[in-house]
């Protein structure tokens, strides 16, 4: 028993000083991050709803983001964090829009020989697209914090969307003329959003974008989508 009590009488004398140095030296992961500047590996999701006049449409996106704080804080008052640099590439791109429906139009946006003035009835398209999309450049700002669990930040990105038909969906013509839009589309968006690191190297990451889709005239038409809103959640590994 002498034995015994002699390494217990150990544990117990040590313990404060253990305690002490881990309240010393806590594990902070927001300032591990910020200081380090490692690598983020983010796959994510994306749903989001058109506003306006593409309200009906639906959006469903999934990729893996790539970012790298880039710089030390820069101290501006409230304003105060880091700059942080990344891409992402998004091979799952889908958009959910209404069915095929014959829609009137007055005046008639096309000049149909059997009704040069008046209005007309045109098919327009809709349905389900499918496409891919890349973003090269996102900045981001991460707000200086004094947190060890959240850290808050604004970012603007732009990318490029592929789909396998043309996007948005517009009205189709007779042959002999052309409308349309375009399989190639540009994505400018802005965002806010915050990482919770549930502990060293790992956050788990929320976000609101707006985004705003333009085929900058690449088609006959560009009707685009004004704007979407979409909320993101991912989840971080910290390299």
């Amino acid at each position: 028993m002498k034995p015994f009590r002699n390494l217990l009488l150990l544990v117990l004398a040590l313990l404060p000083l253990n305690l002490a140095a881990q309240a010393a030296d806590p594990v902070n992961p927001v300032a591990e991050v910020r200081s380090e500047k490692p690598w983020g590996f983010t796959p994510f999701l994306n749903y989001g709803n058109g506003v306006a006049d593409r309200s009906d449409y639906r959006f469903l996106i999934g990729g893996v983001e790539v970012t790298k704080p880039i710089t030390p804080v820069v101290h501006a008052g409230p304003l105060s964090g880091q700059f942080e640099f990344g891409g992402s590439i998004i091979p799952l791109w889908q958009a959910f829009t209404p069915a095929p429906h014959v829609q009137t139009y007055n005046p008639c946006p096309i000049p149909l020989p059997t009704n040069p003035q008046g209005g007309c009835e045109l098919e327009v398209g809709g349905g389900h697209y499918t496409g891919f999309s890349v973003v090269p450049v996102i900045f981001r700002w991460d707000f200086l914090t004094h947190s060890s669990r959240f850290q808050p930040w604004f970012q603007a990105s732009a990318g490029v969307i592929y789909t396998t038909h043309k996007f948005p969906p517009d009205y189709l013509v007779p042959h002999g003329y052309t409308a349309g839009t375009s399989v190639w589309n540009f994505s400018p968006q802005g965002g806010i959003g915050i990482r919770y690191f549930t502990r060293s190297r790992r956050s788990i990451d929320f976000g609101v974008n707006a985004v705003h889709i333009s085929s900058s005239s690449l088609g006959d038409k560009n009707p685009g989508v004004n704007a979407s809103i979409q909320v993101q959640v991912g989840y971080t590994f910290w390299k």
